[in-house]
């Protein structure tokens, strides 16, 4: 249905794919895996009009074809689910499913019959929301089912999803299942990317794998082992490759500490309502619970991004003015969830994305040391092994992974006392989240205070000290110890551990 033979594309001298071939055919689960930087997205681009080729041929339906713009794939039936929700959040949710497509009586929008027909197609997702209302009243989790509704609703013969389940909810990921099932029976391609294995193994029926731009593997799922499919990922023998292991320090290890970071009785609305987190040095706390529980409105209110109606913020024993201008020069950072929308500046360079929270240590009588700026900007490159071509490369060329990296780098040369860090991890890969959480480890061994809020029940099990779980904007438990168990911090999300 859909192939590309001996592709390749090239940025800056580098390349991004590298003579890479790929089939996909009808009624096909297929997944695309690889480390940040391997080639997914750039394949994905290609296969979808959004770059032309350097190099090699692509094939629809068997007859050579050149998409030069997404609008002549998506009119040749593919449709694309990206990671970060590509639709228009202050038009309603009825017209961003029939966007480009209205139904329409004697040339005008009929308004009516477009609300209805989104209301029922929606209901197959899950979505009861009023369809009038602004896509951005819902989540991120429900705006993601509006655009994987919209893609299938466009006849699409193919369908590529990009870390469609990145911002779901369980209930969602297996409403999303129940669709790919559906379209699996109706013949449909599905190329299928995601850096968590269960769903990988779940649902794909083939799999490919690039590492750095190159074609490294192709063939059934089923049969080739998880460790093996890693060490084709990583570059290294089976071996090599070391399971992650706990990096908690043990229950007792900062009992004896002060609380650095302590968030008392904070109140907004009907988001939060009377939680409370303390955070030691060198301490990592886990902030879990379900999508919509209040863990990134908890860490908004604590940086001052979310007005609070009661309660207050300490750092040191000192309270923290309520701007978020304010507790960065307090010294606290927020590594937000949403990097497209409250982190990378896509047109400016790697260089500037990293610098940008620390040019006013930076400055003197206005003027910014390109020497200075040097210097930070290299040690962080090599410390977070930043892929990129050079510092002065646009960050939006960077895989996902790398931009993520990137936003870290910016806030670690603050220098902050507390990282609050929401979903650090989010649609990065085996070998990136790796690092970064043996970076959030080493960075606590050094006294930094951390909260760590993760929709990964393993990340937050393996990585914190102390976990605190929040339902529906309240506390709903606190584990420490020997307690730190997925058995129960589910028991506390659902509200039935003792």
């Amino acid at each position: 249905m859909l192939e590309a033979v001996e592709v390749s594309k090239e940025f800056l001298g580098v390349k991004a794919l590298d003579r890479v071939s790929f089939t996909l055919r009808p009624g096909e689960v297929h997944a695309l895996v690889g480390e940040n930087g391997a080639g997914k997205s750039t394949l994905i681009k290609v296969l979808t009009g959004v770059y032309q080729p350097d190099g090699g041929v692509l094939r629809h339906h068997g007859a050579p074809v050149t998409f030069a713009k997404p609008i002549q794939a998506q009119q040749a039936g593919i449709s694309t689910i990206y990671q970060e929700v590509n639709l228009i959040p202050l038009m309603s949710i009825a017209a961003n499913v029939f966007l480009g497509r209205e139904p329409r009586t004697r040339g005008l929008i009929d308004w009516r019959k477009l609300n209805a027909d989104a209301t029922e197609l929606l209901a197959g997702y899950g979505i009861t929301a009023d369809v009038r209302k602004p896509l951005a009243s819902l989540g991120v989790g429900a705006q993601q089912m509006v655009a994987l509704a919209r893609a299938v609703s466009l006849d699409a013969r193919v369908v590529i999803m990009d870390e469609p389940t990145s911002s779901l909810e369980p209930r969602e990921v297996e409403t999303l299942f129940t669709v790919i099932e559906r379209l699996h029976s109706d013949g449909i391609a599905i190329l299928y990317v995601s850096h968590r294995m269960d769903e990988l193994y779940r649902i794909c029926e083939q799999v490919t794998v690039l590492r750095d731009g190159k074609l490294v593997h192709s063939g059934p799922l089923a049969h080739l082992p998880r460790i093996e499919l890693v060490s084709m990922m990583l570059g290294r023998a089976v071996s090599d490759i070391r399971e992650h292991g706990t990096t908690s320090f043990g229950e007792d290890h900062h009992a004896s500490k002060e609380p650095l970071l302590r968030a008392e009785n904070l109140t907004s609305g009907t988001r939060i309502n009377d939680v409370s987190v303390t955070v030691r040095p060198g301490e990592v706390v886990g902030l879990a619970g379900l999508l919509g529980s209040g863990r990134s409105e908890t860490a908004r209110a604590i940086i001052g991004a979310l007005p609070l109606d009661s309660g207050t913020v300490l750092l040191g024993g000192k309270p923290v003015k309520r701007t978020v201008a304010q507790a960065m020069r307090a010294g606290i950072s927020l590594l937000a969830e949403d990097r497209k929308a409250d982190g990378i500046i896509p047109n400016l360079t790697v260089r500037e994305n990293i610098v940008l929270a620390a040019l006013p240590r930076l400055s003197r009588f206005g003027l910014v040391s390109r020497s200075k700026q040097d210097r930070i900007v290299d040690t962080f490159m090599k410390r977070l092994r930043i892929k990129a071509s050079s510092p002065d490369q646009k960050v939006a060329e960077l895989s996902g992974g790398n931009q993520q990296k990137v936003l870290l780098a910016r806030w670690l040369c603050t220098q902050p006392k507390v990282l609050l860090l929401d979903e650090p991890s989010r649609g990065i890969d085996v070998g990136a989240k790796a690092e970064v959480q043996a970076l959030i480890d080493e960075l606590a061994k050094e006294g930094l205070a951390v909260l760590l809020i993760s929709s990964e029940m393993e990340e937050l099990i393996d990585g914190a000290d102390r976990i605190v779980v929040l339902r529906d904007g309240t506390v709903a438990g606190e584990l420490s110890g020997e307690d730190v168990t997925e058995k129960n911090v589910l028991a506390a999300i659902a509200g039935t551990r003792p």
